[in-house]
C-alpha cells in the first residue's frame, strides 16, 4: 500500500533521459519513484523505487500511470495526451526538458501537438526533434525540484 501522505513520482518510462536524475531528485526529497514501461527497467534495491512493467499494447504504460496517478503526485512524460490525462486528476506534470504542463497551458500544448501531427500527416512538416542538451537537463531538474517542493506543501496541508 502506497502512503498517501507523500506524493509519487511517476514516470513514464520508455525512452526517458533523465531517469538518473528523477533518482537523485526523489531521493533528496524523500519522495517514492515508480518507473512505468513496456520493457528494459534496471532493478532497483532502493525500497523506494518501483519498476511496473506493462504489456506492449499501445498506450500501456500512458494508460497505467492515468488510471494509478492521484492529485498532487508527479508526473513525468514527453506524451502530450498522457499530460492532459494527468493535470485533469490534479497531477503536477513535467517534461524530461523542463516543461511544466499544468491546467494554464495544457489546452495549447495539445493543441499545437494535434497541429504538429497533422502538418506531419500532410507532409507539411518532417516533425524532426531537437537533441536533447545539457541546457535541458539543467532546466528539468530546477523543474523537478521545485515540483516535489511544491506536491510536498500541498500533501502536508502548508
Amino acid at each position: 500500500m502506497t502512503d498517501t501522505t507523500i506524493p509519487t513520482i511517476y514516470v513514464d518510462a520508455d525512452a526517458c533521459p533523465v531517469k538518473p536524475e528523477i533518482l537523485k531528485v526523489g531521493e533528496r526529497h524523500g519522495l517514492p519513484v515508480t518507473f512505468v514501461a513496456n520493457s528494459g527497467l534496471r532493478p532497483s534495491r532502493d525500497p523506494m523505487v518501483k519498476n511496473v512493467i506493462v504489456s506492449g499494447a499501445f498506450d500501456a504504460a500512458d494508460n497505467w500511470i492515468a488510471d494509478n496517478v492521484t492529485e498532487g503526485d508527479i508526473v513525468i512524460t514527453a506524451d502530450v495526451p498522457l499530460a492532459v490525462r494527468c493535470v485533469a486528476k490534479g497531477a503536477h506534470v513535467t517534461g524530461p526538458t523542463g516543461r511544466l504542463f499544468d491546467q494554464a497551458n495544457i489546452g495549447m500544448a495539445s493543441a499545437m501537438r494535434d497541429l504538429g501531427a497533422h502538418l506531419r500527416e500532410t507532409g507539411e512538416s518532417k516533425g524532426y526533434n531537437a537533441a536533447f542538451s545539457p541546457r535541458d537537463r539543467s532546466a528539468f531538474l530546477e523543474t523537478l525540484d521545485r515540483l516535489c517542493r511544491r506536491a510536498k506543501s500541498a500533501r502536508a496541508g502548508i
